[in-house]
């Protein structure tokens, strides 16, 4: 199955680059724009794209008049912009955007709010890789060199999560928010726990990092 691919209208070249090592570390294929009537005008020869991240502010044309060429062509629309007043996020969204994110964003922010969308728009690659590992998320499975490994539930959303967000310390607070759920009481020894089962059948001992006092690191 071929990776998601997205499309990237910035013109700040830093933030650009930022938005785009982060898809590459999470496994997403991408094209770059820096003005917004040449991302237009691309788009007649190359459309292929699963969801695109627009700026509002762009030379060229802005994002808001950018969302008509991606509805044309069924690209789902996440705004990345400074404007923060309310008028503008409601035009983004009434229009037809699928998210709206203000500037300055984390990048795990934006890379969980890029999924949720294009698991929304039913877009989402469901097979995820590591080394000789695949995850089949849709249905569930893990094999290695072919071989089915079996995980236990927990075990699957912890791979999961490591296996999303590829060379990016992963806090063991938010495994246990995002996976066990804010009710959660256990302590982080129950991620501790996990990581060490799934490294053992997995063999990724030298593949999921510790990072002392923290959380963990997937290094692909």
């Amino acid at each position: 199955m071929s990776k998601n691919r997205i499309l990237v209208v910035e013109d700040d070249i830093a933030i650009a680059d930022a938005i785009t090592i982060n898809l590459q570390y999470s496994g997403y294929e991408y094209s770059v724009f820096h003005d917004g009537q040449k991302a237009a005008d691309s788009l007649t020869g190359d459309h292929s794209y699963d969801l695109a991240l627009l700026d509002i502010m762009l030379p060229g044309i802005d994002g808001f008049a950018l969302l008509e060429y991606m509805q044309k062509y069924n690209i789902p629309v996440i705004y990345l912009t400074a404007k923060s007043d309310a008028a503008s996020e409601i035009k983004g969204l009434r229009d037809g955007a699928e998210d709206y994110i203000i500037k300055p964003f984390a990048a795990l922010t934006l890379l969980v709010r890029i999924e949720k969308v294009l698991e929304r728009t039913g877009k989402l690659d469901k097979i995820l890789r590591v080394r000789d590992i695949t995850i089949d998320l849709e249905k569930h499975t893990v094999t290695k060199d072919g071989e089915e490994i079996e995980l236990k539930p927990l075990e699957f959303e912890v791979l999961v999560m490591l296996a999303k967000h590829k060379k990016r310390t992963i806090p063991r607070e938010k495994m246990l928010n995002e996976i066990w759920g804010i009710d959660f009481y256990g302590g982080t020894r129950t991620v501790d726990v996990q990581i060490a089962n799934i490294r053992k059948k997995l063999d990724l001992a030298d593949v999921i990092k510790t990072i002392p006092k923290y959380g963990y690191r997937l290094e692909d």
